[in-house]
């Protein structure tokens, strides 16, 4: 069949994820005649399986304080928040209808609590400024038309526009249609790829309490994390709830400390990083080493097992009591004051010998990606080919989960299409012009 040519676009966007559908929204709230395309049948898929299935939109603190939580070259999207924050997000997704409420460490949820809310409002969006989506449309390349035009090849038609956004996403979470194809298209291009990397994603360890699985299925709040280098020295330290799994770590604090150990292990001889959980970091080990005393002195005559439930669950105070060699089944009274003191430092500093993580297919974020220093940071587009775009994940940025990730995504996108559709129509108009 031969391949069929449409008339001209001005911005095609590629990827209806977050940032793909915020940047189709402001191309076309812009006037630029838009079209996204999609491979899947549906838009949204990672969105609606965001925050546990409510979409946490954006965290309600400051620019900052993202950038903070934004360890994969944050500092990359000052200029980016600059023209569109936290706070445009909220006031834009608020001046929809969508009511939203701020949750623990500033995370901004649907009152509704469902995900759809905030994809619902996005797609009535789309079709307000008349933005044409097309969706089961894969696309095989990207390539020149002239100077000032592009052939998007999709099956057996050929669309051509004035300005591409690639909003493909990463290659983490692949069910939901992120395979890294945007990364294939940019090195076609001409741009650099940093080699992607899984972020936010389980720990794997070998110590035998993991193997064996005594602790899987225990979950801590509020643990911290420190991770050590061959060398004793500490190079990362992250907050929050812990899950033991069969396999090693998982939840909040593992998610977030693991793009640390992915890094060091890649730059590391070493096979493996120590990482000390911290089970009580609100009590330093005097302070649990006094309360141990206490209460075995109070209660002499329980099992040490049972006592250590003030401090641990019980399958926990067991695999401690194994690792110190300590018999579980003794008194409080007999517990000797060096005993005591082992305890205590082991529920301060709990080793686990990490091997490494689950790979990109189980990540929530992708680091790596396009190489930021070929992208203007102010404009988010190539500055090695006119009418190029990025947004979203498939830049080299990336952050910890809490409504960041999302942030950057709505914050990328807006200012791609923004930008992307001011330069089709100036390009449009100097057509026009002659010039």
């Amino acid at each position: 069949m031969d391949d069929h040519m449409e008339p001209m676009w001005d911005v095609i966007v590629i990827g209806a994820g977050p940032s793909g559908l915020m940047a189709a929204i402001e191309a076309g709230h812009r006037g630029a005649r838009t079209l996204l395309i999609e491979k899947g049948k549906r838009p949204g898929r990672k969105l609606l399986i965001s925050g546990g299935g409510r979409c946490n939109v954006t965290n309600a603190r400051g620019i900052d304080h993202i950038i903070e939580n934004t360890p994969g070259n944050g500092r990359f999207l000052y200029s980016v928040f600059r023209q569109w924050s936290n706070e445009d997000i909220i006031a834009f997704f608020m001046g929809l209808g969508v009511a939203l409420k701020e949750e623990d460490r500033g995370r901004m949820f649907p009152v509704t609590d469902r995900a759809d809310t905030v994809l619902d409002a996005l797609l009535q969006l789309l079709d307000k400024y008349q933005v044409t989506v097309r969706y089961n449309q894969e696309v095989s390349m990207i390539t020149h038309q002239d100077e000032f035009s592009w052939n998007i090849h999709v099956q057996d038609d050929i669309y051509v526009t004035r300005a591409i956004i690639i909003a493909t996403g990463g290659c983490s979470v692949p069910q939901t249609g992120s395979t890294g194809d945007g990364y294939r298209f940019a090195k076609s291009i001409g741009h650099t790829i940093v080699e992607p990397y899984p972020t936010s994603v389980p720990l794997m360890a070998d110590d035998l309490w993991i193997k064996e699985r005594f602790l899987q299925g225990v979950a801590v709040r509020g643990t911290l994390l420190t991770a050590y280098d061959e060398k004793g020295k500490v190079f990362a330290k992250e907050e929050g709830d812990l899950l033991f799994t069969h396999f090693g770590l998982s939840g909040p604090a593992a998610l977030r400390i693991s793009q640390y150990i992915v890094k060091f292990l890649a730059r590391s001889a070493g096979t493996h990083a120590i990482v000390t959980v911290d089970l009580l970091p609100g009590l330093s080990k005097e302070e649990v080493f006094s309360k141990i005393q206490q209460t075995t002195k109070g209660n002499g005559k329980k099992l040490i097992r049972s006592l250590l439930r003030d401090f641990l669950s019980e399958r926990f105070a067991d695999v401690l009591l194994f690792i110190l060699q300590i018999d579980s089944q003794m008194e409080g009274a007999h517990l000797s004051k060096k005993d005591a003191e082992k305890i205590a430092s082991l529920i301060k500093a709990f080793p686990v010998h990490v091997t490494g993580t689950l790979g990109l297919s189980k990540a929530t974020v992708t680091g790596g990606g396009v190489f930021l220093k070929e992208v203007n940071p102010a404009t988010l587009a190539s500055k090695k080919e006119h009418g190029l775009y990025f947004c979203g994940e498939v830049l080299d940025v990336h952050a910890h989960t809490g409504g960041y990730n999302i942030t950057v995504a709505f914050s990328t996108g807006h200012v791609a299409g923004n930008h992307a559709a001011e330069y089709a129509i100036q390009t449009n108009l100097a057509f026009l012009l002659g010039k």
